[in-house]
Order: structure tokens, then C-alpha cells, then sequence
């Protein structure tokens, strides 16, 4: 127990340049079992660190961060632990890699019963199911811990507050939340920058950040998705090689044969590996109206605009961006995407009310229709209906 209290203590004193996370002021920290779900490489350890620096003193030991990828949980339950941890005045556990440890879900049930003094915040992957459970479904408060948007990217680079607003208040008031921030910076200087390597916060560390995040993606692929879903390693050459394909075309229709054919694996396989792929945080699938997984999607786009430059070496359109990086921002605001009638066309969904979007590059001359939302790019300052496409990394 007092090696990991020293590793706490280690990790917290050590936490240096804190990056304020929306999501810290939006949980529940009353609830005594707390999920925290996120790909890999949004920052979820640190998320966790962070929270026990900011609520607890450190001289107390009444909070304990342990990872529970260290092999003493090899011999060591989950369980015994809390209850040790208790006995000794313990009230907080934060637990990291909680998937690496077989029957997680049961021992967290258990604690949950056993320990009503005892709060439990574990983090794990986004492709833990935990609606599978139904009993631990039910104790639990999971929330998701996303990349950065333009919003936090803007505020980390330039020292920024810049609040973030929901997406009736853009709609009905963009031009002057527009004009306010346009005060403080001019927001397309940076726009590209996000683009390319905004997303994941290990781009503030000192490495090549295409490579970090190849080896990130890897990551995703051997351990969160073949471990999980207890895939056969020998399935992750075909894995990889879907992945790619997709992103060679993305955003695109799949063509479910062909991949089947080229990756060599059934074509109910491949249904299943676009659910893998996207519970993974590695790609979006966009259905019409009335349609859904498991039926084949329209369009397959990678999940964020930083996912598109390492793995695809060839030069990416500007639409595609654009429409990836709506599609990921909007997605992140709890918003229902449909796709549209034509092509850079959003049916987004929010609270019962429903809007149509267009996405387009530049600001054209022609005549914009009532009926949709124009999200333009290279745009500062929109008008009407006509509305900056960075705006909405506002959203979160």
C-alpha cells in the first residue's frame, strides 16, 4: 500500500502545466462509482491525477491512484485492496487500465456493495461495453472523456478562457460570439494547426507527433481492440489493412464486398470491424434517415481530422476536412448526425429540433437557401444563415 501511496504522491507533485478539462466540472463527484471512458491518448490518466490533485490533500491518504496494469493485480483482487484501503482510512479510489483486469466489472460490483463509504472512479477504453452489464450499468455514472476541440486547443496555445456554447446558442447567436472571440485572436490562424495535430494532448509533448500517433493508433488496434473484443492476433494484419483502406477513401461509401475481398475476411466480418473500429474512436459511420448499425453506413469518415495525415500519405482534399471535423465536433456535443440529401450535407438532431447543414469551403456569391445552415470555412464572421465553420469547435 505505501509504494503506490508514493507513486501517488509522485505522479500529483509532478503534474505539471494542468490542462483545464471541461468534463471535470460536468461530473457528478457525489456518485460513488464513476466511469471514465476515452481512446487512448486523450489524456485519461492525467484526467485522474489531476482530479486527485485538485480535491484532496495529499498528506491525507484518503485518495489512491493505482494502474491497474501493475502486475502486484496479478495475485492482488481488486476487492481486498478496497477493503485494505478502507480499513485504513481510505475514501477514494481512482483506478487507471481498469480492462486489464479480468472481472473487473464483477470486483467493481462488489466494492460498490461492500464498501458504502468507498468511492470508486476507474478510467478504461471506449471499447469496454458497459451496457453489456446490466447490474453494473445501473451503479454506474460513465461519461466520456473526448480530444480536444478548437475551443481547449485555443486555450492551451494562446492562454485563453474562451467558453464553450451549445449549439442553439451558435445557430441563433454566432455572429456576435464571433465577433467576441475575433476581439481576443483571429481563429483561422491556428484552424489548420488543429487540423493537423490538435486533437490528442500528447501534442504538447516534445516528440514527432505523426509518428506518437501511429504508434497510438497501433495501440488501439493490438490491445483495446483485439484484448476487448478477444480477437485472435492473427486477425490484426487484416484489421490494420481494413483500416487503412477506409482511410484512403474517407470520407466514402464502403464497399463491403470488395473490402471483404481485399482484407480477406467474411463480409458479416467486416460489419463487425467497423463497430470495432468505431467504438475505438478510430472512425464515424453516417447513416441516412431511419437507418443504422448493423446495416452497411453511406459514408465511413475517420473519426478526427489528426487521424487523416499519418495514415494517408497522399494529399487530402479540403472538403474532407472540413466535413470531418464538423462531423467530429458535432459528434462530441451529444448531437445525432444523419446524412444529408447531397454531398457535404449534415441532418443534425439536438434536443427534438432538427437542422440540415451544408459544408462548404469558402463563402460563395450565390444565393444561400432558408432552409439550411451554410458551416463555410476561411470564413471569420458569418451572417444569417451563414455561420464559420471553426465556430463549431465552440461546441465543448
Amino acid at each position: 500500500m505505501e509504494s503506490f501511496f508514493r507513486t501517488h504522491k509522485y505522479l500529483v507533485e509532478h503534474l505539471d502545466g494542468v490542462i483545464p478539462r471541461q468534463l471535470m466540472e460536468q461530473i457528478d463527484w457525489s456518485h460513488r462509482l464513476i466511469g471514465i471512458k476515452g481512446t487512448r491518448g486523450v489524456g485519461k490518466t492525467t484526467f485522474l491525477i489531476q482530479y486527485a490533485k485538485e480535491f484532496f490533500d495529499i498528506e491525507k491518504k484518503d485518495c489512491l491512484y493505482i494502474n491497474l496494469n501493475h502486475f502486484y493485480f496479478t495475485i492482488r483482487t481488486i476487492t481486498s485492496f478496497a477493503k485494505e484501503f478502507v480499513e485504513n482510512g481510505g475514501r477514494t479510489l481512482l483506478l487507471d487500465q481498469i480492462y486489464k483486469y479480468p472481472n473487473w466489472s464483477a470486483e467493481l460490483k462488489e466494492c460498490y456493495e461492500q464498501f458504502p463509504q468507498l468511492k470508486i472512479v476507474f478510467a478504461g477504453s471506449t471499447v469496454m461495453k458497459l451496457d453489456e452489464d446490466v447490474e453494473l450499468s445501473s451503479i454506474v455514472n460513465s461519461y466520456n472523456l473526448r480530444g480536444f476541440s478548437y475551443r481547449e486547443f485555443l486555450n492551451i496555445l494562446l492562454g485563453k478562457n474562451f467558453l464553450s456554447y451549445s449549439l442553439n446558442e451558435i445557430i441563433t447567436n454566432h455572429k456576435a460570439i464571433a465577433e467576441s472571440i475575433c476581439k481576443e485572436i483571429d481563429p483561422l490562424e491556428l484552424f489548420w494547426d488543429y487540423l493537423h495535430h490538435g486533437y490528442y494532448p500528447f501534442f504538447l509533448e516534445k516528440r514527432n507527433f505523426s509518428e506518437n500517433l501511429l504508434k497510438t493508433v497501433n495501440m488501439m488496434l493490438e490491445v483495446d481492440v483485439l484484448c476487448i473484443r478477444q480477437i485472435e492476433l492473427s486477425y490484426l494484419p487484416k484489421l490494420r489493412k481494413l483500416l487503412y483502406l477506409l482511410s484512403l477513401s474517407s470520407p466514402g461509401k464502403p464497399n463491403i464486398s470488395q473490402l471483404s475481398i481485399d482484407c480477406e475476411i467474411s463480409r458479416a466480418t467486416v460489419t463487425n470491424y467497423l463497430e470495432y473500429l468505431r467504438s475505438a474512436r478510430l472512425i464515424n459511420m453516417l447513416y441516412s434517415e431511419g437507418e443504422e448499425f448493423p446495416k452497411k453506413p453511406d459514408l465511413v469518415y475517420m473519426h478526427n481530422t489528426n487521424l487523416m495525415f499519418p495514415l494517408r500519405l497522399s494529399p487530402i482534399e479540403d472538403q474532407s476536412l472540413q466535413e470531418t471535423f464538423f462531423y467530429n465536433q458535432i459528434h462530441h456535443s451529444d448531437c445525432k448526425l444523419k446524412k444529408g440529401s447531397k454531398t457535404g450535407m449534415f441532418i443534425v438532431e439536438k434536443n427534438n429540433n432538427k437542422y440540415k447543414f451544408k459544408i462548404e469551403g469558402q463563402k460563395g456569391r450565390g444565393k444561400k437557401k432558408s432552409d439550411l445552415i451554410y458551416a463555410v470555412d476561411r470564413l471569420a464572421i458569418g451572417d444569417n444563415n451563414v455561420i464559420p465553420l471553426w465556430l463549431f469547435g465552440f461546441l465543448y
